[in-house]
């Protein structure tokens, strides 16, 4: 059952007679405050998942009723709870979500405005979004999160950003607070907010989520798949919405990173024997709006039985893990390997002749000065396979 701002006032008769019908209430306490009537009332603990299924189960012979703020299926519990009970067993009856709010007080349309949800998340999820006049309204975590987001924006060059602050939705209280990102000065407010963005930023052109990042959007040693190959790449990886990657050997993390850019709810891991490049890929991640990405530091030998099956892998090094990494992979699964010495293009072109797919040789030349005139200067010429299960 979604809540309106202003609580029992604002239901109308049927949801009032939804929830007077319940034999058990559960929420948050704030939600729980806002029924006034004498129904059995079990607050959320936190954290909520590991307990989740034991408090339904505990109260499964009673008439069930949950109770959160607008949407229920805007990040909020009623999302967990059909994944959890199946979308037959659950009944959503929302109320105006602070979305719908939000919007009508800065007179943005739907199509116009992107929503990220910083609900439990990191707040360097607004980085992918980051572009030249994009609106964006983020569902804060917290009365923090403003003063964060201002410290990322100006961080990414987005100094001039406009800010505006909208606490307690669609209640009394509700209040508006706005400035700039670069001389956001404003203490800690209501914990229930969302913020309006308003992306003033760069002239340069933004980074697109289309795959092919200029290799300078990343920090690396020299140990990263190049633009053109990782576009390959990802061509063949095909990202799919939802879908889970394995970025074996990942270096900088380009193609898990690329992949994940691609969709937000996209997920990847990294696979990364060595500390120093594993902590640069946090730092890439972080930086270009994908701080989901998991990083996994080892041998893939010694890691990857511990992790939940893929639906497509680039191994970009350590060929020795091509059986781990075709054995793990989820019927219909793309997997992607490069080769640049003689040893592991034989590799590669054995696993072609035992399991078919696509092998290409793939040569770049870049025009670079040649005394005073231009020339080619030819990269490492990159053996390719791709299959898929």
């Amino acid at each position: 059952m979604g809540l309106p701002a202003e609580g029992w006032p604002g239901l109308t008769e049927p949801a009032r007679a939804e929830i007077a019908a319940a034999e058990v209430l559960f929420g948050g306490r704030r939600q729980l405050d806002l029924v006034p009537l004498d129904v059995p009332k079990v607050p959320w603990p936190s954290p909520l998942l590991p307990v989740l299924d034991g408090l339904l189960a505990e109260h499964a012979h009673r008439r069930r009723c949950v109770l959160a703020s607008g949407d229920p299926l805007l990040s909020g519990i009623g999302t967990t709870l059909v994944k959890r009970l199946g979308a037959e067993h659950v009944r959503i009856v929302p109320a105006v979500s602070s979305v719908a709010l939000a919007r009508a007080r800065m007179g943005w349309s739907a199509e116009e405005t992107e929503v990220i949800s910083l609900v439990g998340r990191s707040v360097h999820r607004v980085s992918r979004a980051l572009a030249p006049g994009a609106r964006l309204l983020v569902l804060s975590s917290g009365a923090d999160t403003p003063a964060e987001l201002a410290s990322v924006l100006v961080a990414r060059g987005y100094d001039d950003s406009g800010l505006t602050v909208l606490e307690q939705l669609g209640a009394p209280a509700e209040r508006r607070i706005e400035g700039a990102a670069r001389e956001w000065s404003h203490p800690p407010g209501d914990p229930l907010n969302v913020v309006a963005v308003e992306c003033a930023g760069p002239q340069s052109p933004p980074l697109p989520p289309l795959p092919g990042l200029p290799d300078e959007a990343f920090e690396h040693d020299g140990q990263i798949t190049k633009r053109d190959l990782r576009a390959s790449a990802l061509a063949r990886l095909a990202p799919v919405p939802g879908e889970l990657l394995w970025d074996v050997g990942a270096g900088a993390g380009s193609v898990g990173i690329e992949w994940s850019r691609a969709h937000p709810a996209n997920r990847a891991i990294a696979v990364e024997r060595d500390a120093v490049r594993a902590a640069r890929i946090r730092c890439n991640a972080d930086r270009l709006g994908v701080p989901e990405l998991r990083v996994v530091t080892g041998d893939a030998a010694d890691v990857l039985p511990d992790l939940p099956a893929p639906d497509a892998v680039f191994v970009g090094g350590g060929i020795a893990a091509l059986p781990a990494c075709l054995a793990a992979l989820r019927p219909g699964g793309r997997l992607v390997a490069h080769a640049v010495t003689l040893e592991s293009e034989q590799a590669l072109a054995g696993a072609y002749l035992r399991y078919g797919g696509e092998l290409v040789r793939i040569a770049v030349e870049h025009a670079a000065p040649l005394g005073g005139f231009t020339g080619w200067t030819t990269a490492r010429t990159v053996t390719q396979w791709s299959v898929t299960t």
